[in-house]
């Protein structure tokens, strides 16, 4: 029986489709109790389609709160945290790849290093740090601690290690500085990373509710998943159908983005070399 064999194939696609099933199914149903009364939601045994679809749950849920401010400042914390995160990752990819220096291999360890700390563990003095200042409440309590990334200065670095060093010397015999040719060179050429890591970000820092509960009392800086949270104050009891309606507006956009982007995601885990 050799590899290409109908069964082995067969086999192969069932898996894969069994995959994508567990992968894929609790977004259905997401969408699926988002479009029932509560009834429905609730009862035994459940079904997956709802009959009628109650489109009207969308717009219970967006009136529940300030919804749209909510997605504006989601917005705002997730594209200023990516801008910083690429240009810091971008200036310490450069330097750990293309610069000699004592020590540096040391710092790029300390820098891997942080990829096993959970952020969690710097919420409090980062949380007395912004109050004796502060910027509770503000978007750089949101923003600021997240600027730095080490798994994007991790991806940034072992992308510029693979452009060769003759781009970069040819550079600096024509008069480039530095940041002309981190940011007009070897930025484009490592894009596909680029992008990667930033899909990455975005999905994180879109979904993130730890972090924005902790530095936000009130409505003017909070996000959207603080927002859905706050729809099971809403009456009385869970209101299953209003929540999944709700939860539906923080997903779509980030599965909108995966779609769109996905080619990127495939050749940055492919950018091996530079000919």
């Amino acid at each position: 029986m050799t590899s290409s064999s109908p069964l082995i194939r067969a086999l192969t696609i069932a898996g894969l489709a069994a995959v994508a099933l567990v992968e894929v199914f609790p977004y259905l149903w997401m969408l699926s109790t988002s479009l029932k009364d509560l009834p429905s939601v609730t009862q035994f045994p459940p079904t997956l389609l709802p009959h009628p679809p109650r489109w009207d749950n969308y717009a219970k849920a967006w009136s529940s709160g300030p919804f749209l401010h909510y997605a504006m400042n989601n917005v705002i914390q997730t594209l200023g945290i990516l801008v910083l995160q690429l240009f810091f990752g971008c200036l310490a990819g450069y330097g750990f790849s293309k610069t000699r220096f004592r020590g540096r291999d040391a710092c790029f360890l300390i820098v891997i290093a942080c990829l096993v700390v959970p952020p969690q563990v710097r919420f409090v003095p980062l949380y007395m740090l912004f109050s004796k200042v502060g910027l509770l409440n503000t978007y750089a309590s949101l923003i600021l601690p997240y600027a730095v990334s080490a798994l994007g200065t991790f991806l940034i670095r072992e992308a510029f290690m693979q452009i060769s060093d003759d781009i970069v010397d040819a550079a600096r015999v024509d008069g480039a500085g530095v940041l002309t040719i981190i940011f007009r060179i070897m930025a484009p050429i490592a894009r596909p990373t680029l992008v990667a890591f930033s899909l990455f970000s975005v999905v994180y820092h879109w979904n993130d509710f730890f972090w924005p509960l902790v530095m936000t009392t009130n409505e003017a800086v909070r996000t959207l998943p603080i927002g859905v949270a706050m729809l099971r104050e809403e009456g009385t009891g869970a209101r299953w159908h209003i929540i999944m309606a709700g939860s539906m507006f923080v997903v779509a956009p980030v599965l909108l983005v995966f779609a769109v982007a996905q080619r990127h995601i495939i050749r940055a885990f492919t950018f091996t070399s530079l000919k």
